[in-house]
């Protein structure tokens, strides 16, 4: 997909940085963070649209389906960033949010550019997604081939598909269901959309993906009850947990946890609802993973 950058906002020059290179230390980073503050404005501003592919993602996610991200360079790491940090945060399988990223895992440190020109690398990534998946293409242009590539089979195949972009007349939004444009504007250097559109980019997935996550029931109240307590600072915090959600000493907050595997869901219900393990498990397992759903059927 061919695509003039004069038509993408993102690479305009921006009118508040003409004299950059000869301004003073504490202006160039009063400038760039005075246009940084921009951002999340922007994203406000399509919250209506981030509802939608919350929507669609909680409907993925409790069909048995998966959400999938597709990116190229900045938007692709800040998409892997994401899915990445889902499972121990929140206990996830690993295929339940998959990111994709143009040229593979050797992109996230060492710049592949012409790997986001191939659209065809796009669709053939895109092979195992299904009609049951919510696919979501990451390019500040939203002209990406490579998104496009993988949006376009995606739409082929039946799943729901979502585009965000820093570009409100992206070309790629013809094959999104829902259009996410974060209007950012130019970038204080020409072009660089690590910046402003990075961070749009990554505001958005974070909203997103916290958002879908609450929605399943992986909080309890706005605490983190299903991480993962993989090392001494998250053992830590998984007693911290148990004593803030119910309120007992450190030492039954440990002894749950022990009892229960290290299963911090399965902790707390046996906490709040009075059980063993094993009854605690199997509300869980009912109850979808909600630990609200599982003390209400044990209640």
């Amino acid at each position: 997909m061919n695509v003039h950058v004069a038509d993408v906002p993102t690479e305009e020059r921006n009118p508040a940085s003409m004299d950059l290179d000869a301004l003073p230390l504490s202006d160039l980073l009063q400038l760039i963070n005075q246009q940084d503050q921009t951002v999340p404005k922007a994203v406000a501003a399509v919250l209506p649209q981030i509802e939608l592919a919350v929507l669609a993602g909680v409907r993925a996610l409790r069909s048995g389906g998966r959400i999938h991200y597709f990116g190229a360079g900045t938007s692709g790491r800040a998409a892997f960033a994401d899915a990445a940090e889902l499972r121990p945060t929140f206990s996830l399988e690993p295929d339940q949010v998959v990111a994709h990223v143009a040229g593979g895992l050797e992109a996230l440190w060492s710049a592949v550019e012409q790997a986001e020109d191939d659209d065809n690398a796009g669709a053939r990534d895109a092979a195992e997604v299904t009609a049951k998946d919510l696919v979501i293409g990451v390019a500040a242009s939203g002209a990406t081939p490579y998104v496009g590539g993988a949006l376009r089979h995606a739409r082929s195949v039946g799943a729901t598909t979502a585009l965000i972009s820093s570009n409100p007349h992206a070309p790629l939004h013809e094959f999104a269901d829902i259009p996410i444009a974060v209007e950012t504007g130019p970038e204080v250097i020409t072009g660089s959309t690590r910046m402003k559109a990075g961070t749009a980019a990554k505001l958005v997935l974070t909203t997103f993906s916290t958002a879908v996550m609450v929605r399943i029931g992986r909080t309890w109240s706005n605490l983190m009850v299903c991480a993962v307590p993989s090392n001494a600072k998250l053992r830590q915090r998984a007693v911290r947990t148990l004593m803030s959600a119910t309120g007992l000493p450190a030492e039954v907050a440990q002894q749950a946890i022990a009892q229960a595997g290290e299963e911090l869901p399965v902790a707390l219900v046996m906490l709040l609802s009075s059980v063993d393990a094993r009854t605690a498990r199997h509300a869980l397992t009912d109850a979808q993973g909600m630990v609200a759903d599982a003390v209400r059927r044990l209640s």
